[in-house]
Formats: structure tokens, C-alpha cells, sequence
């Protein structure tokens, strides 16, 4: 009987701990990387290794995204985020979409996952219509 008292102050302290600690805590951070592909060169991915993608039609801190369009092509966010030390943290911002979501952006440009990447280092949205292409920080925007 003993035991069991002494263990009770020791699991309700293990669970108040485990309530009260921030998420943050407890999860590594989100960690872009510089991904490279012989067919795109450079690329953004997320933590996943899930490339992220720009639209030509978006302009800096708007998207034009919305609808169908944002079915095939998902906005990407995260609140916490670590990106490669050769890359620029102000180079990154949010914006809060016309549908109140927030998405992330790069150099002004909102970021996108392709519906049709299923695994880590599918490049298939580069190119798509002329219009979406994987985010190369080395030349972005490009001119």
C-alpha cells in the first residue's frame, strides 16, 4: 500500500507535465531543406522531404490559388519552422488568405505542396500548365 501512495504523486505530476507543455516542446521544429534534382536543380521541401511549389499567377503576399485550385494544389504552413543556415530568415513571412487560412511564403511568393507528390522527392508539379514550378532559392524570383 505504500508503494501505491508513493506512485501517486509521481504520476499525477507526470501527467500535469505532459498536459502543460507546450507543443513545441515536445515536437521538433519544422526543418525546410534545400532539396536537388537533376530534372529542377534546387529546390524548397518541408520537413517530409515534400516539395514545395510557386504559382507564376500569385503576386508577392496575395494568392490567387482558391477552390479547385487549392485541392490540386494545397497551401503550406507552418508556425515554427527552421530553414539551412545558407538561407535568409527574412526571406520567409506569412500571409492570412482571402479563405482565412494562413499560408507561408518565400521572397513574398506563397508556398504549395502538388496533390499528385506522394513521397519524398516527387517532383511531378514542376512545369504544370506553365504555370507552377518548384521554388530553386538560388534564382528566385525568377527574373
Amino acid at each position: 500500500m505504500t508503494m501505491k501512495k508513493n506512485l501517486y504523486p509521481i504520476l499525477l505530476a507526470a501527467l500535469l507535465t505532459a498536459v502543460s507543455t507546450p507543443a513545441d516542446a515536445k515536437c521538433p521544429k519544422a526543418q525546410l531543406t534545400v532539396e536537388q534534382k537533376a530534372e529542377t536543380g534546387a529546390y524548397l521541401a518541408d520537413e517530409n522531404g515534400m516539395t514545395l511549389y510557386w504559382f507564376t499567377k500569385d503576386s508577392p503576399g496575395s494568392s490567387s490559388c482558391t477552390g479547385p485550385c487549392e485541392e490540386k494544389w494545397p497551401v503550406y504552413y507552418r508556425d515554427v519552422f527552421r530553414i539551412p543556415k545558407s538561407m535568409n530568415g527574412s526571406d520567409f513571412a506569412s500571409i492570412l488568405r482571402n479563405d482565412g487560412k494562413k499560408q507561408l511564403t518565400f521572397r513574398g511568393y506563397p508556398l504549395y505542396y502538388w496533390a499528385g507528390d506522394k513521397k519524398a522527392g516527387d517532383t511531378g508539379g514542376q512545369g504544370v500548365n506553365n504555370v507552377w514550378f518548384v521554388v530553386n532559392p538560388d534564382n528566385f524570383p525568377p527574373k
